[in-house]
């Protein structure tokens, strides 16, 4: 049987329970590594009825230190070491324009956006680091379209991932040459992300109307779209690279 890509590999995924998460998680599997699966929603528990004793689900809140420190030791203490961290969890605005939003709840917005968004991924990589040093590992922070671009989200969603692109690269720059830091940013896939409760929002399609007519290539791929990438880079053949957000 041929080895898979990461083979050996030990790896902390927050934001694992559905969507491209769970998808990534379960490649992650196929090709050979071990996953402590964190996320705050306890559908994270069915991914080890599925993928057996590969997996280690953690039900924990990526916001809190505390949460992040468990999902590590919970890596440590099953295998003895740490190879990859990866930063995944993430909600949405519903790409509601800035005017739209209340002046006197928009501070709660965007608290609560900012703390799922940015200080989650860097509470994990900071819980992470030390283990990661010891490995010569990865970190993989999940950015997205709006990283770069205008209209993937609202105001506040784009601010939010425009910050994790400055992680990847900050962070790739404060790591080295110990641990390299990557970001993927997706295009689309058809998941459903958390909305605000501040603004009284709900779970909402990641696709947004239209969405299909203004791609190049006229396709909403499937959440498994982006294994591959995600592999890569937390692969050894990804060994160059560092500060890149693919």
């Amino acid at each position: 049987m041929a080895n898979g890509q990461l083979d050996g590999k030990v790896i902390v995924f927050t934001g694992s329970a559905t969507g491209i998460g769970r998808s990534v998680v379960t490649r992650y599997v196929a090709e050979g590594a071990r996953v402590v699966a964190a996320d705050v929603s306890p559908a994270v528990e069915t991914l080890r009825d599925v993928l057996g004793d590969a997996v280690i689900p953690v039900v924990g809140d990526a916001r809190t230190w505390e949460g992040n420190v468990a999902a590590v030791e919970a890596a440590l203490n099953a295998w003895g070491r740490l190879d990859v961290f990866v930063g995944n969890a993430g909600i949405t605005d519903g790409a509601v324009p800035l005017e739209r939003i209340p002046g006197d709840r928009l501070p709660a917005a965007f608290d609560e956006l900012f703390h799922v968004n940015v200080l989650a991924p860097l509470l994990g990589a900071r819980a992470a680091f030390d283990a990661l040093v010891q490995s010569r590992g990865t970190v993989i922070l999940t950015g997205s379209f709006a990283s770069k671009n205008s209209a993937g989200g609202g105001a506040l969603y784009t601010a939010s991932k425009h910050a994790v692109l400055g992680l990847v690269r900050q962070l790739a720059y404060e790591f080295a040459p110990d641990v390299r830091v990557n970001g993927v940013a997706p295009g689309v896939a058809p998941t459903r992300l958390g909305g605000l409760t501040a603004l009284g929002q709900e779970e909402s399609d990641a696709v947004l109307d239209g969405t299909r007519d203004v791609l190049p290539l006229q396709e909403v791929s499937g959440v498994d779209a982006y294994d591959g990438i995600f592999t890569l880079l937390a692969s050894d053949e990804a060994s160059v690279m560092t500060g890149a957000m693919v």
